[in-house]
């Protein structure tokens, strides 16, 4: 009656395949001759099938002996494949690193991020998504991002969640703009001014409206446009002020004049990962970069 094969018969076995004799077959596991000879008696009794025979002293596979081999080459090749793979993991991680955030910091502070990251790693794929607030959200929900930067409030959101950094939104102009000079823009300069703002989800959006209905401000004009790089783009075309967060704003810094806004509209980036999955070694390294980076960032 056949008997179930262990692992240590099987690898004697195909060693003995490979090499021809028991004392190659030793030779390759780093093993005695005697050993493998036990372990091919083995494998001939558990299977119930004539494997070898002796020739001049010498092993003879039969038939069985071949297409078990065959049988036996294809589970190792998949274990070698497992190893190869274990070992790419374990010098890049998973081999790929999905990133989704919002525009405004896809342009202010994820470039030197992911070249720190790619200097690091340079075998791993990158998958940088630049997407709303939405997209990222449901994204994030679907397991489809490693991680996900924004500055669009995620209290809600079914995921692991907890604030980067914070700081405050700042206003923009042209650089020869009459105001440009001031240390400090406050909400009443934007009283009869051309105001360019994004549309009305936005988060700072809603902090500038709300002040400037608390204060009875009113814009001569606005223009609305869905991203706050837009909005940097025509301040420094002289289109108007804007008000936005300040990492955008840094992009746009020589074209620009940036100025404090007061009062204060907070700005927090928000750092998720999808709650379902455990953050890859990969993963952690990477927030770990854009941790340093952000520390080198006024608050």
């Amino acid at each position: 009656m056949s008997r179930p094969l262990n692992f240590r018969q099987i690898e004697a076995f195909r060693a003995v395949m490979l090499a021809g004799t028991t004392t190659g077959a030793a030779e390759l596991l780093h093993t005695t001759q005697p050993s493998i000879s036990r372990l091919l008696a083995q494998v001939q009794q558990a299977t119930g099938l004539k494997l070898f025979d002796m020739e001049r002293g010498r092993l003879r596979p039969t038939r069985e002996a071949r297409e078990l081999f065959d049988t036996v080459q294809r589970h190792f090749t998949g274990l070698e494949s497992i190893e190869n793979r274990v070992a790419a993991m374990r010098r890049s991680g998973t081999g790929m690193l999905r990133v989704a955030c919002t525009p405004a910091l896809a342009l202010g502070v994820l470039p030197e991020a992911i070249e720190r990251f790619a200097a690091e790693f340079p075998g791993v794929h990158i998958n940088l998504q630049t997407v709303g607030s939405h997209y990222l959200r449901d994204g994030l929900m679907h397991g489809l991002y490693d991680l996900a930067l924004t500055t669009a409030p995620l209290a809600s959101l079914q995921s692991e969640v907890r604030i980067l950094h914070r700081t405050s939104a700042v206003c923009v102009m042209n650089a020869r703009h009459e105001l440009a000079g001031r240390s400090a823009i406050d909400v009443g300069d934007l009283a009869d001014r051309r105001l360019l703002v994004l549309n009305a989800t936005d988060d700072v959006y809603q902090q500038l409206r709300a002040v400037m209905l608390s204060h009875g401000v009113e814009a001569a004009s606005e223009t609305e446009t869905t991203y706050s790089f837009n909005i940097c783009a025509l301040a420094a075309a002289g289109s108007g002020l804007g008000v936005v967060n300040p990492y955008i704003a840094s992009v746009f810094s020589d074209r620009l004049a940036i100025l404090p806004f007061t009062p204060s509209l907070p700005v927090e980036v928000s750092l998720a990962w999808p709650a379902q999955f455990a953050p890859s070694d990969m993963t952690d390294r990477f927030v770990r970069i854009l941790e340093t980076q952000f520390r080198g960032l006024p608050a």
